[in-house]
């Protein structure tokens, strides 16, 4: 008797297993500098990291956009620039920045809706700058044949 697989349950483990290792890369000191960088030293959102669900909703769109960035790696190891894939991918990476836009938004003491359109470009500059590093390590170890 033989287990009987399904191709969509193949490719679902193979593409757990590949976010598993590329997960190992991130730490969560990087991820807290980060935070601090993006969030911790504007005026307008300094208030709203002092919560540790805000500070854990900045990790998770972080990890998200990492993935998607690193999943995305193969196409800058075969020619394209990273502008042009991320055009392949604009959709899910601005649907992560609305993400944690609204959800700052929500949870804010108030004032972020007056400025709220500079808190959405420090929320865009957030995830690019993860999806562009995980971009360059799944391209990185696309290389290296890690995948």
């Amino acid at each position: 008797m033989t287990v009987i697989t399904t191709f969509v349950e193949k490719r679902r483990e193979k593409q757990l297993k590949y976010e598993k290792s590329v997960l190992r890369e991130i730490s969560v000191k990087a991820l807290k500098e980060k935070v601090q960088q993006y969030f911790g030293s504007s005026r307008l959102t300094q208030s709203l990291i002092m919560n540790t669900g805000i500070e854990e909703a900045c990790y998770d769109v972080a990890i998200e956009a990492y993935l998607l960035g690193a999943n995305m790696g193969r196409f800058g190891y075969y020619g394209e620039s990273a502008k042009e894939v991320k055009r392949r991918c604009q959709q899910e990476e601005k649907h992560l920045v609305d993400t944690l836009y609204n959800f700052l938004l929500y949870w804010g003491s108030g004032e972020e809706g007056a400025l709220s359109e500079s808190l959405y470009y420090l929320c865009e500059q957030y995830v690019n700058s993860w999806w562009l590093e995980g971009f360059y390590k799944g391209e990185r170890r696309i290389k290296l044949k890690l995948h």
